[in-house]
This record gives structure tokens, sequence and C-alpha cells, in this order.
């Protein structure tokens, strides 16, 4: 069980990382650098579906990084 939530909580960390990495701001971060012209954030849909993502993800991470430590 334990190896299982250590693979869970690194794969949705790194999921994180990429998530926020993708987010648009000031300066488009690196949204533009993989789409060009802003494919990530050009429309709001996408935008908002990508916060919907990234939140979700953080939850699980948090509850799984918890759950980690009453298994240790």
């Amino acid at each position: 069980m334990k190896y299982v939530l250590v693979g869970l909580d690194t794969i949705l960390g790194l999921a994180v990382l990429l998530l926020i990495f993708l987010h648009s701001g000031k300066d488009a971060g690196l949204a533009t650098t993989f789409g060009g012209s802003g494919a990530f954030g050009g429309s709001g849909v996408v935008q908002k579906n990508l916060d919907r993502l990234t939140v979700a993800c953080a939850v699980a991470f948090f509850i799984v990084s918890i759950a980690l430590v009453y298994v240790i």
C-alpha cells in the first residue's frame, strides 16, 4: 500500500507541476512556447478547464500526501 501511495503521490506532484507551467500569466508562460500563439491561453473555456484540472490534481495530491503520512 505504501508503494502505491508513493507512486501516486509522485505522479500527482508531476502533474500539478506540469499543469501550473501550462497556465498563461502576464507573459503567457510556457503556454505560448508549446502552442505558438497561445493555444492553451487563447480560449476562456480552455483556461477555465485548465484551472479546474489543476485544482483537482492539487487536492488529490494533498489528500494522498496526508494518507501517506498515516501509512508510514
